[in-house]
């Protein structure tokens, strides 16, 4: 099995992650991880994604999808897992596709947190995480380049009947149970 949590900054995809990976024993792939693992390993993509970054430009689509595939091959995911991150463009979901069909371990099923964007501010700025980005003005930006950039991937896959759009606001056990109910 493999499921992709999609949702804007705040949404709880990192949240649900964890229940998931309880429930059904998946591992949880998120590209912040592997790609702080291949920059540390120094492998060949790796060092191609530290190019991008140390340039203070963002990774292209094609260096990021050859990040996960290189991850994928890993056996702890031979199973599936749940993705956080990934994919974030339509090319990258394509490219996703084409992996999950080449492994043979199906299509992935998208599980799509809506959370309106007030609750959104009030969660990212009561989280505590510290991160730098984590002020009202960055989030809306944040937000609107999700709207833009990764709101696209939702209606790719809703389009080929993978998508479950799940209501992300109420309890964490109340949502994860949503969750469940669209993924049976």
């Amino acid at each position: 099995m493999n499921i992709i949590l999609f949702g804007p900054p705040g949404a709880g995809k990192g949240t649900q992650a964890a229940k998931l990976v309880d429930e059904y024993n998946l591992p949880h792939l998120s590209t912040g991880n592997i790609f702080r693992a291949a920059i540390k390993n120094e492998t060949p993509v790796g060092l191609k994604a530290k190019s991008f970054i140390d340039a203070g430009e963002l990774v292209p689509d094609q260096v990021v999808v050859e990040i996960v595939a290189e991850a994928l091959e890993e056996d702890t995911y031979s199973n599936g897992c749940i993705f956080d991150g990934f994919p974030r463009t339509v090319f990258q979901a394509e490219s996703l596709d084409k992996i999950l069909n080449e492994k043979g371990t199906g299509k992935a099923q998208v599980i799509a947190l809506t959370v309106p964007e007030e609750e959104l501010v009030r969660r990212v700025l009561s989280r505590g995480e510290g991160r730098s980005d984590d002020t009202e003005e960055s989030l809306k930006n944040r937000l609107k380049v999700y709207q833009k950039e990764t709101a696209p991937v939702l209606a790719y896959y809703a389009d080929r009947g993978q998508a479950k759009i799940i209501e992300g606001t109420g309890d964490v056990n109340d949502i994860f149970a949503r969750i469940k109910s669209a993924l049976s």
